[in-house]
């Protein structure tokens, strides 16, 4: 029997860990498939936040084992609030849901590039991967502070972390960015 070998990638981390990722065919577009569900979940969520007048348009999801554990949106305007963006507010919810303080077994899908705040909860909850939608400039173009953009690309927030980023393509990317002008009209800036 003939059989195909698959390319194979291995990553050794400093610990002395091995992991081995295969690029089979359909592998990747399973991958891009499942970020997309999730990531349409997390773009729901910034809608329904506006609708809701709770805040900015905003949303996340913490995703363990395939399943949505945790769904949030900007909620800084409902609990006046200045912290409770997307992100924090929904590491909040699934580390009470899962009772713990680590999320290290956790990826987390925001609607937008997160806040330098936002990732630093990111960071500190061992979230083990982080894949975005819109990038900050959309945030930006309708009247956010320019500092999210600068600051994350100013520092080596990124560089220094432990976890898998990714930034979403394709029409999901471009539906994230939406968001933004869609609701610009209904949410009203601080």
């Amino acid at each position: 029997m003939k059989t195909v070998m698959e390319e194979v990638n291995v990553i050794k981390a400093k610990d002395g860990t091995v992991a081995v990722a295969s690029a089979f065919a359909g592998h990747k577009e399973a991958i891009k498939d499942r970020d997309h569900k999730f990531l349409r979940k997390a773009i729901e969520e910034a809608y329904k936040g506006v609708e809701c007048e709770d805040g900015g348009p905003f949303g996340a999801v913490i995703v363990y084992n395939d399943e949505i554990v945790a769904a949030s949106h900007n909620m800084v305007l409902r609990n006046t609030d200045p912290t409770a963006h997307a992100e924090v507010t929904v590491i909040r919810e699934a580390c009470r849901k899962l009772r713990q303080i680590e999320l290290s077994e956790c990826e987390i899908y925001a609607s937008c590039e997160p806040c330098p705040m936002c990732f630093g909860a990111i960071h500190l909850s061992r979230v083990k991967r982080l894949v975005y939608g819109a990038k900050a400039e959309a945030a930006i173009a309708i009247g956010f502070d320019d500092f999210i953009a600068d600051a994350l690309r100013g520092t080596g927030f990124y560089q220094k972390a432990q976890l898998e980023i990714k930034k979403a393509d394709g029409n999901e990317a471009i539906v994230a960015e939406e968001v933004f002008q869609k609701t610009k009209e209904k949410f009203r800036m601080y």
